[in-house]
């Protein structure tokens, strides 16, 4: 990283620390003098949360801009949105009499390559990495790179011999379920009782699945590493997921065991139904809801990642989640005369892209959708509706804050050393900002840490439907299609689980977690399979790669080309939801 990137933002994570960075005392007073790069973060984070309309650069209290003024008379600004993570850039372009360009720049490499500006009497973009440095200019009439890439309109343009992206704003694509309930909810004022009223009549239990029980099967090879769910019985059932398992068929599972995914290292996939919950868990009285008969026998898929392989990433889709008020919380004491609960209701001039870039999708392993879109993701019954705005959930990409991390709500964050961590945010955890690359909240915990004995337990809102958020119908019916994931600890290694529950509410959700073992989980998304979305990728003979679907349906949400090869979801083309996306971790150099 860049020195002066490197002093901004370890200035900031002085400042987050209580240690304000100071320069020698001054030989005429003796007093301590502020650091000017001190003095300048810590004006940058109090701008960065007053209570006005403003840009979501300026919600950026890490962001170090370095300028140039070239011969003709144009400025060219570059503004690192966060140094530590390195990923995103704002380049801005003043040219005399001529309207401000603004582009955004992507670094593919933020652990190894630098970008800044040179210091030349001509101005460039400087790239160093390792000892090479590399310069370009494309912004000169000369080499018109930049209005060339945006010309071009892909979402992903490369610039700079493609050491670095230009992120073009661009349309995302969406199931005819998803446009018709997003025309309802904008276009009609009963629109959301409308669309309500179709999830709890034609849409009810629509994607229930309850695999058949084979008696005396053969349950295929069983792998240790994880053990197994507790559950009263293991009989073998039938599922309809579509990985091909190690020593197993998706015909022959015995439940709550896991098998190794072929061809896929470190990725382990499960199944089960929560009437074989042992009644341990299920037993314990005040906890959660007493599970219905359609949710008990209702198949549960799951899939673990052992984070020992794997980086993690997250990506906003290019419509969600927005960043305007959500509709839920009461307006009384609320700044409802700004456009966003952070001051804003869009990204731009930043572009929220809705794929990974073609560095990432090299080594892409896995997507799975994100969380609630915005305006389902603020509360409006219970104290959290009363306070803070409602608490909107928050989330960050490459180190950039596009909705501020509310206390109270569960998280699952990314450190810029690849932590990967889920917990339950506090004001505290603020003085990781300076090191979080990734983070998206969604809700209240399903299960959160006993701290008294580190296992796994029971959230204290799992019963409740207005205060919990869990949405589903007005008639606080809990019970819908819904995907959750959970972190845990086996074997001295860390992973993350992936759970498709194809009916359930958050309490057979929490029993599933515990029976698995969780120490923490949390709810993802919802009602629909383009929003329980789940797919693994492994590499084919002659460079392509083979999308396997958590579930046969999914496959439905990818495109095709023209000679019939499956273009997926969040790889191929943008899309306009979130997502995670895990990818094989390769040695540094």
């Amino acid at each position: 990283m860049t020195a002066y990137f490197q002093i901004a933002a370890q200035t900031f994570r002085a400042l987050a620390c209580a240690a304000l960075v100071a320069v020698p005392p001054s030989a005429v007073s003796g007093q301590t003098i502020p650091h000017p790069g001190a003095v300048r973060l810590a004006i940058q984070n109090a701008d960065a949360h007053a209570p006005r309309a403003k840009s979501v650069v300026d919600l950026q209290g890490l962001r170090a801009s370095q300028s140039a003024l070239s011969r003709d008379g144009t400025r060219v600004r570059l503004t690192s949105l966060n140094p530590n993570a390195n990923g995103w850039f704002l380049l801005e372009i003043d040219r005399p009499g001529q309207r401000s360009e603004a582009y955004h720049l992507e670094n593919p490499d933020p652990l190894t390559r630098d970008v800044a500006l040179s210091d030349d009497p001509v101005p460039a973009i400087l790239l160093t990495e390792s000892q090479t440095r590399y310069k370009c200019r494309p912004w000169t009439v000369a080499t018109p790179e930049l209005s060339d890439a945006r010309a071009s309109g892909l979402p992903f343009a490369p610039i700079c011999d493609s050491h670095l992206y230009l992120r073009n704003p661009v349309s995302g694509a969406r199931t005819n379920l998803e446009r018709t309930a997003e025309f309802l909810r904008d276009n009609v004022w009963f629109g959301e009782s409308l669309v309500g009223f179709v999830k709890d009549t034609l849409y009810k239990d629509r994607y229930l699945a309850s695999g058949e029980v084979l008696t005396g099967a053969d349950p295929g090879e069983v792998n240790r590493l994880l053990g197994r769910a507790d559950l009263r019985d293991f009989p073998v059932m039938y599922t309809t997921m579509t990985f091909d398992l190690v020593g197993a068929s998706p015909e022959r599972m015995e439940m709550g065991a896991w098998y190794a995914v072929r061809g896929a290292p470190g990725i382990y996939a499960s199944a089960m139904q929560p009437r074989m919950i042992s009644p341990e868990i299920l037993g314990r009285r005040g906890e959660t809801n007493a599970l219905d008969g359609v949710e008990s026998r209702a198949d549960v898929y799951l899939v673990a990642f052992d984070m020992t392989n794997f980086d993690i990433g997250y990506e906003t889709g290019t419509e969600h989640p927005r960043l305007e008020w959500s509709s839920r919380p009461s307006r009384g004491g609320q700044s409802w005369n700004l456009p966003g609960p952070d001051g804003f209701n869009t990204a731009r001039p930043l572009a929220t892209m809705g794929m990974v870039n073609p560095e990432e999708a090299r080594r892409i392993a896995a997507t799975f959708t994100g969380g609630f879109k915005r305006d389902h993701g603020a509360f409006r019954f219970g104290p959290m509706a009363g306070f803070n705005n409602g608490h909107h959930y928050g989330f960050i990409v490459h180190g950039t804050v596009l909705s501020t991390l509310q206390p109270g709500l569960s998280t699952l964050y990314v450190l810029d050393d690849g932590t990967v961590r889920m917990k339950t945010w506090a004001e505290a955890d603020d003085a990781l900002l300076p090191q979080i690359r990734f983070a998206r909240q969604n809700g209240v915990p399903i299960i959160e840490r006993d701290p008294a004995t580190g296992n796994g337990m029971v959230g204290p809102l799992v019963r409740q439907w207005g205060a919990g958020n869990w949405s589903g119908s007005a008639n606080a019916d809990l019970r819908t299609l819904r995907a959750g994931a959970c972190m845990k600890t086996a074997a001295g290694r860390q992973f993350l689980i992936y759970g498709w529950f194809s009916t359930a509410t958050p309490s057979a959700m929490a029993r599933t977690f515990q029976a698995y073992g969780c120490d923490y989980a949390m709810l993802l998304d919802m009602n629909a399979i383009e929003h329980t979305y789940m797919a693994l990728y492994t590499p084919e003979k002659g460079g392509g790669i083979d999308a396997r679907h958590l579930v046969a349906g999914m496959s439905r949400i990818d495109e095709k080309s023209r000679d019939g090869h499956v273009i997926p979801r969040f790889i191929g083309f943008p899309d306009n939801r979130d997502f995670f996306y895990l990818m094989r971790k390769e040695p540094l150099p």
